[in-house]
């Protein structure tokens, strides 16, 4: 058996575990993005237990358990299985490899580092191998081992990121601020590592002392970022902060919320300012913080671009090194989340200090997680706890609605969004989600008067909100009114998210609603196309294709319709009574039968 398991090992099953390309390098460091509504969370499934292994045929039957299991990302249970797998066959390196990757996945870092030194001496070059025992030196202070291993690495892939940057702080550790310079050189190579490269040359120069450097690092890595970067920013804050400059200090953290209105991550760091309190401390105080840093930034570049497994393996990496790294550990969560683990995620937003500027956003994304396993009495309880805090904000009353309205609780949910609006004293452009939400709660609690008008004020903030235009146009199509301006409306939805099946159902759905059949059957097909499963894109279908005479497919669509997620029971009554009789009246005096 052992020679049947390598040779099923020695084809191309196993995928790498970091296929992304250099182009798709992003911000080095940003806080947490907005937590989802409820209604944007993907279904949960049941955290599983992980099995006894299997026995009988340990080896074979334990590894393709492992397989499984990680492909449902069941992390304990991968680690269970492939590590019993490896007891069967130690000698086996695609083996070894997995279980240390499981291993490492699961935060596991110490016990992952002892095979990844096997693996090391096995497979010489084994990318995340030697970043283990690289990142594992660090954190022995052992600087000179750590550049050895790192100096072992293939420059190609992310290491082409990673070896310059923990090149350059194990010469901080060794008190070669020269060398480190120099390390950094090689990421002139793409102008996607320049904010790497710039932050990292910031904080060094900052640590060496040399304050012209530092700042003029900080201003080039923040000119070079597209976007708005908490990690770099604080960093550039806390620089001039201890070097006296409180009003350029001051005016950074105010850019900062103008790009990010109603956050909270500068809150603390302003009342400071104006109190005359102690600066607040650098970033970085050693090497070893610096490359946590840099494992943290590239994780959360990978998250970004959803390379998950990825990210979760460098983030494990950064917190190896640092534990109390706020913005890692939360990232943590974040990757849960995005796994469909919302246990997981409370756990690790658990560990976010309660000190961090980043709980407040930590809380509302912990309160979507109790929802998804079942527990939302609690999830209300801690939202409603939230909202009484800070009677000013209007965030967590949002969330309270976007949650009530995931539950279907839909007269409640319009309470929760009727306070959260009414604490906002003056309407921006952000203030279209509320007001869409809000509208899709009275819509449902069949409330049509003031949900026309939340839409409607929800357009004005946001014309060109493609989900306002679709919900509105395809209300107003529904009902028989607008229709001109409501098929206008969703065309330009469709126009701005052409591969949105349910958009452009409600362009079919307008076609079929004027009577131009032919057209409603090209879009409500692409519709299907896009979204296979949903039964109400099945059922227009359906109706579309008996409009034009294609009885036997509307059939058909209407008979998968009802085996999908499955529909309520009225529209189940309905299906099946047009399975029996066809469509016997229409949207116009079409005279079909």
């Amino acid at each position: 058996m052992t020679q049947q398991i390598r040779d099923f090992l020695s084809k191309p099953v196993l995928a790498a575990v970091i296929m992304v390309g250099l182009g798709l390098v992003a911000c080095s460091s940003s806080a947490p993005a907005p937590p989802p509504t409820v209604a944007e969370i993907k279904p949960v499934a049941a955290p599983r237990v992980a099995a006894e292994p299997i026995a009988g045929d340990a080896l074979f039957g334990n590894y393709l358990a492992g397989r499984q299991a990680r492909r449902e990302r069941d992390l304990d249970a991968a680690t269970l299985y492939f590590s019993r797998a490896l007891e069967a066959d130690p000698d086996n390196i695609d083996l070894l490899r997995q279980a240390y990757l499981a291993l490492l996945a699961d935060g596991r870092v110490s016990e992952a580092r002892a095979l990844a030194e096997r693996l090391a001496e096995a497979r010489p070059g084994e990318v995340f191998a030697g970043m283990t025992l690289a990142v594992d030196a660090f954190r022995r202070s052992d600087f000179n081992a750590a550049r050895a291993e790192l100096d072992s690495l293939p420059r190609q892939g992310y290491n082409m990121l990673m070896v310059p940057l923990l090149s350059a702080w194990t010469a901080i550790g060794q008190g070669r601020v020269d060398v480190a310079r120099k390390d950094l050189e090689p990421l002139k190579v793409s102008e996607a590592f320049t904010v790497f490269r710039e932050f990292h040359r910031a904080m060094i120069e900052d640590m060496a002392g040399d304050a012209n450097a530092a700042e003029a690092a900080y201003l080039r890595a923040l000119t070079a970022h597209t976007g708005n970067s908490y990690r770099l920013v604080k960093a550039f804050g806390s620089f001039y902060e201890r070097h006296g400059r409180t009003k350029d200090a001051a005016k950074l953290y105010a850019d900062y919320e103008k790009r990010a209105p109603g956050s909270l991550l500068f809150a603390e760091a302003r009342k400071q300012l104006a109190a005359g309190g102690q600066p607040a401390p650098a970033l970085v105080g050693k090497a070893t913080d610096g490359a946590a840093e840099a494992l943290y930034g590239v994780a959360s570049a990978l998250y970004r671009e959803n390379a998950i497994d990825a990210a979760l393996l460098y983030d494990r990496l950064a917190l190896y090194l640092r534990p109390r790294h706020a913005a890692a550990q939360a990232l943590v969560g974040q990757i849960y989340e995005a796994l469909n683990q919302p246990a997981r995620a409370l756990a690790a937003y658990d560990k976010v200090p309660a000190s961090s500027p980043l709980k407040w956003s930590v809380r509302l994304r912990r309160a979507n997680d109790l929802d998804a396993l079942g527990r939302t009495d609690e999830a209300i309880a801690a939202l409603r706890k939230m909202s009484d805090e800070r009677p000013d904000r209007s965030d967590a009353l949002i969330a309270l609605g976007d949650l009530l309205r995931g539950n279907e609780r839909w007269l409640e949910s319009i309470t929760a969004y009727d306070r959260a609006i009414g604490r906002i004293t003056q309407f921006e452009r952000r203030h279209w989600r509320p007001l869409y939400a809000r509208a899709i709660s009275l819509e449902r609690a069949k409330q049509w008067p003031r949900a026309e008008a939340d839409f409607l004020k929800a357009l004005d903030l946001a014309p060109n909100q493609p989900f306002v235009l679709n919900y509105l146009g395809y209300s107003w199509v529904d009902k028989g009114a607008n229709l001109d301006r409501a098929l206008k409306m969703i065309q330009r939805a469709v126009d701005l998210r052409p591969n949105d099946g349910f958009i452009v159902d409600s362009l079919g759905w307008a076609y079929y609603h004027l009577g131009r059949f032919e057209e409603a059957v090209t879009q409500l097909e692409r519709a299907v196309e896009l979204t296979p499963d949903d039964p109400t894109l099945n059922d227009h279908l359906g109706d579309a294709y008996w409009r034009v005479g294609r009885q036997n497919e509307a059939r058909f669509q209407w008979r998968r319709a009802l085996t999908l997620d499955p529909p309520d029971a009225g529209t189940a009554e309905k299906i099946q009574a047009k399975l029996r009789n066809g469509l016997v009246s229409g949207p116009v005096a079409d005279g079909a039968s």
